[in-house]
């Protein structure tokens, strides 16, 4: 992998249109414009792309999709696995007519305790990071000092993202012994206000999480539990459901992620769909409206320069607005890592355009977040 510091000059050409730019990938090769209005001439270089980088990990280049295998139904994937599969996931095999692997009984995850407040990305709205929803929902009117967050990871995704942040999942996975709901839930102890379920992602396994959830809140009977979840939204919307249930009675809030609005982006860059996604998150909007304190739902996308542009923003907040415009959202700074470690962190000035964008489009509660990262420095090729 390149690594190169915010003052390096490296710059890639465009596979398709021969444009030179500090801004284009070498994981992809292709530039914005390309991706978004000749999708179907440069997609073959998508699809060898992301071959490429599952290919390392044992990882499918696609979601099976065997006329005669076994269906498998947790995620937008629905892969369809014939014998000796594997999922696009990672988590299940196909051994005769039934799928091995990951179940809800034992589940491919890792956890550990976070004093709250913490850096989740919706501590600026959440019971925990501000005491929204006191007392129902909150052990204090401000942040919950003394109390922590368990902090879920499952060690697997329906996506395959260039950028990944967590990517180091994909090696630990192979390692980490598989855990049952019960053992999770015995996490949680008398200081645990919330548990938040990421990764990876949750959604190839919703079934596992969900059954640790509703032991942990049937232990902790009487007291404040949060169940809270960052997650890309794939999931089968019948799980979703359930989620959002146990979020709405419990005070917890679901994230999504939403990387990108334009499809074609988004498979580029993650290499499934964002269908799904947005779908669900336009079901969930409903939900968010019963219950406004503490924010139910919440959304955010990663500022990666070169590829989510005011222009991103715009039309994904603009779908947030249509929806509830106080929805609360995040712009978070990008930082260089997994395949597209030549890319510099976001530019301030790309982060406040792009916040400027978002509160016009009609959002009432819009943030940069991890500003930490954010680099001064401006030039006109690294927007």
């Amino acid at each position: 992998m390149l690594k190169r510091s915010s003052t390096s000059k490296t710059t890639t050409k465009c596979s398709h249109c021969n444009k030179e730019s500090a801004l284009i990938s070498k994981s992809l090769s292709l530039c914005l414009e390309c991706i978004r209005y000749d999708f179907e001439k440069v997609k073959p270089l998508v699809q060898e792309a992301h071959r490429k980088a599952r290919l390392p990990f044992d990882l499918p280049p696609y979601p099976p999709q065997s006329k005669t295998g076994v269906p498998c139904h947790l995620c937008l994937n629905e892969c369809r696995l014939s014998e000796g599969q594997k999922s696009y996931c990672g988590l299940r095999l196909a051994i005769g007519d039934k799928l091995a692997g990951a179940t809800t009984e034992r589940g491919n995850v890792s956890w550990y305790h976070d004093p709250l407040p913490t850096n989740c990305v919706a501590d600026w709205v959440c019971p925990g990071g501000t005491g929204a929803g006191y007392p129902d929902f909150a052990y204090q009117p401000g942040p919950e000092y003394g109390h922590k967050n368990l902090a879920v990871f499952y060690q697997a995704c329906s996506f395959d993202c260039l950028f990944c942040q967590n990517w180091h999942y994909r090696i630990a996975a192979t390692k980490t012994k598989r855990i049952s709901p019960s053992e999770l839930a015995e996490a949680v102890d008398e200081l645990t206000s919330c548990i938040c379920y990421f990764g990876g992602d949750p959604s190839p396994q919703l079934p596992h999480a969900l059954r640790a959830s509703r032991l942990a809140i049937t232990k902790s009977k009487g007291r404040i539990l949060r169940i809270c979840w960052e997650t890309n939204g794939t999931m089968h919307p019948a799980l979703l459901k359930q989620a959002a249930a146990l979020s709405l009675e419990s005070g917890g809030c679901i994230k999504f992620d939403l990387k990108t609005w334009n499809e074609n982006l988004h498979i580029a860059l993650c290499g499934i769909s964002n269908k799904r996604t947005l779908e669900n998150f336009h079901f969930l909007a409903d939900y968010a409206k019963t219950r406004p304190v503490p924010p139910f739902l919440v959304a955010s996308t990663l500022l990666i320069p070169g590829y989510i542009d005011q222009q991103e923003v715009s039309n994904i907040a603009t779908f947030i607005a249509s929806l509830d415009p106080n929805i609360p959202y995040a712009l978070l700074a990008f930082h260089p890592d997994f395949l597209m470690t030549d890319l510099p962190t976001t530019s301030r000035q790309h982060a406040e355009r792009c916040l400027k964008a978002a509160k016009e489009a009609g959002l009432h509660r819009v943030r940069i977040g991890n500003i930490h990262l954010l680099r001064n420095e401006y030039r006109s090729d690294w927007v």
